[in-house]
């Protein structure tokens, strides 16, 4: 008597549907910023309509509107000081971070989790709670509209998040190489840019993209204490909201051109970042 083995495929239905659940969400993640984009080519009148215009006329003037070159004031200096402020915070931060990310992990010390969770305590103080008292700080000082004061600002409000994310990936970097290091008379600095940073680079790219990015987008202490030296970009945004209305078409075509930094940071940055945030997530 003769048997019959049945093999059974295994079924792919769970993973589809999670690919296809993936792709519709990317979707609707994309389409805010594909609208925005169509409607900065659009003309003020095909951009107020309701419902929207789709195969309305394209035009340049949004961007013409923005860039100055209709009379209006010109962005660069905006943009020079959001990347100025972003840049040199987030160098700050990791200068900063790392030393302490590595005396947290490679070489805690005692109740090292009781430190982690007072440097995320100071994240979750309402911003506004502090904006008076640093304002009057600022104006005694003779700091307001100074781009070195939100370099600090910045560099203080990501310090925390910055060395929250960088303990974990330090924490994965061979202790035995280190002291491999050690042994060869590599002092504390060395170890830190010669055998610590190349290991945990993929980390550290992360944590500086996204104290970047939070940098980049912070409007609230900009707004209150910039004028016209110290504006930033998305300050400088706010300015197409007037009282005789909202400029769609404008507003976005200077949405657009203030979001490429991140978008071209974060897609140059693309593989480091994926590996950073899954670095330490398998064990």
């Amino acid at each position: 008597m003769s048997t019959t083995t049945i093999r059974v495929r295994p079924r792919r239905t769970r993973g589809t549907g999670l690919g296809l659940l993936a792709w519709v969400l990317g979707v609707l993640f994309f389409l805010p910023i594909a609208w925005m984009a169509l409607t900065s080519f659009h003309s003020e009148a095909d951009a107020a309509t309701n419902p929207p215009s789709f195969g309305a006329a394209l035009t340049l003037d949004g961007y013409r509107d923005f860039f100055g070159t209709g009379g209006g004031a010109s962005p660069w200096p905006a943009l020079a000081n959001s990347l100025v402020a972003s840049v040199a915070s987030t160098l700050f931060v990791l200068l900063l971070a790392l030393p302490a990310a590595y005396a947290l992990s490679v070489r805690p010390v005692k109740k090292w989790t009781d430190v982690l969770f007072f440097f995320l305590s100071t994240k979750m103080l309402p911003v506004v709670a502090g904006l008076l008292p640093i304002y009057l700080f600022a104006k005694n000082t003779g700091t307001l509209d100074n781009i070195w004061l939100l370099v600090i600002l910045y560099t203080s409000m990501n310090l925390p998040i910055a060395v929250w994310m960088m303990q974990s990936f330090l924490a994965e970097v061979p202790v035995a190489v280190i002291e491999a290091a050690q042994i060869d008379g590599a002092r504390l600095p060395t170890i830190l840019a010669r055998v610590v940073a190349p290991i945990a680079l993929p980390g550290i790219a992360a944590t500086a993209l996204i104290c970047f990015i939070f940098s980049w987008n912070e409007l609230l202490f900009a707004r209150v204490l910039t004028g016209v030296v110290a504006e930033t970009a998305p300050v400088f945004l706010t300015g197409f909201i007037t009282s005789q209305g909202l400029f769609l078409a404008k507003v976005c075509a200077a949405s657009l051109v203030i979001s490429l930094p991140v978008l071209a940071a974060g897609f140059a940055a693309q593989d480091k970042l994926v590996q950073g945030l899954s670095l330490g997530a398998v064990k």
